[in-house]
């Protein structure tokens, strides 16, 4: 039976070995991943003092006056720093739509260890993947809030790709010289509340596949959330759980896995106007991206002569450059 719904997943038992709880786990991510792009995990091991900080400094951060948030403007549509302004972004963008710009602000880090002296992260090649965090003065915990929990993100994002691998018949490090100098995002988002009524076509965040190998969401469950597009075409909400992460697969998981992984639609709905009030809404997204120059080519086993390869091969580098720049709405 397809899953229709989005399942929470205990994901604890992976990590005690190899026993029938650990492929039980890998089998349920296998299903979610394959049916509908997304599941909710539990037992992730995660700090929940780590997460409430993180949680706390970007509001913080959000309720700066504009002028102050926009001293660690984003630069340049290609570099994936710093704060956007409401409506700064269209995310349908990516593909192909053209919409108003998102009901939401936003403020953005990427690695946080980077050496100074490895030309790996300095090479023309690299792009601006490894450009420098634009560190905001106020509130003061949050550079070292941020730093920590993009390191413990990291590496839950490479355990749920160890994960992965089981799932697709791989060995479980198959992924692990993909993603061990990985070009990931922390963001967290801020969707005010709606005092005057969207534009037409204008959502909190409009319909799009994330653009890396997976997602992991820490949301809040006020009025106007996420929902996921499933098979039969009907958006469904994703629940909200205290001490739980929603996971997602993007489309660079979708290209490795030839689709058989789809990376699934999702939106963040406008509230119901007679909620609009007070329904302010905040996320903190880790946007998992395997290395820049990690060759993205459908992997063996998810193709056969009946099912050749559907994408050209790509590099996670520049597939996210283009997505990036696509989405800005300048």
């Amino acid at each position: 039976m397809t899953l229709m719904h989005v399942p929470v997943v205990d994901v604890a038992p992976f990590s005690g070995g190899s026993g029938a709880a650990a492929r039980r786990v890998v089998e349920r991510v296998g299903e979610a991943c394959r049916d509908i792009g997304f599941l909710v995990i539990a037992g992730h091991g995660i700090d929940p003092a780590l997460v409430e900080r993180v949680d706390r400094t970007a509001r913080a951060f959000f309720d700066l006056p504009l002028d102050e948030k926009l001293r660690v403007a984003r630069p340049a549509p290609d570099v994936t720093r710093g704060y956007i302004a409401l409506e700064g972004e269209a995310v349908a963008a990516s593909r192909g739509e053209v919409t108003p710009g998102d009901l939401n602000e936003s403020l953005m880090i990427g690695p946080v260890d980077v050496p100074a002296d490895d030309p790996y992260f300095t090479t023309p090649a690299a792009g601006k993947h490894f450009h420098p965090n634009l560190w905001p003065e106020r509130p003061a915990d949050l550079r070292p809030a941020w730093t920590a929990y993009f390191r413990a993100m990291g590496d839950l994002a490479a355990t749920i790709m160890r994960i992965f691998a089981a799932a697709l018949d791989l060995p479980q490090d198959f992924f692990d010289d993909k993603v061990n100098r990985h070009i990931s995002r922390l963001r967290a988002r801020n969707y005010p509340e709606q005092i005057e009524p969207p534009r037409p076509g204008q959502l909190r965040a409009g319909a799009h596949a994330d653009y890396g190998s997976l997602t992991i969401l820490k949301a809040e469950a006020n009025p106007g959330g996420l929902e996921v597009c499933n098979r039969a075409g009907e958006w469904v909400q994703v629940p909200i759980m205290e001490g739980t992460f929603v996971v997602n697969i993007g489309e660079l998981m979708g290209r490795w896995t030839n689709d058989r992984w789809p990376a699934t639609l999702h939106r963040v709905a406008n509230p119901p106007r007679a909620q609009a009030l007070g329904s302010r809404r905040q996320s903190i997204v880790f946007f998992h991206n395997p290395n820049y120059d990690a060759e993205i080519r459908c992997i063996p086993s998810c193709a056969d002569p009946g099912r050749p390869p559907r994408y050209p091969v790509t590099t996670s580098g520049e597939h996210l450059r283009r997505q990036f720049v696509r989405t800005q709405a300048y």
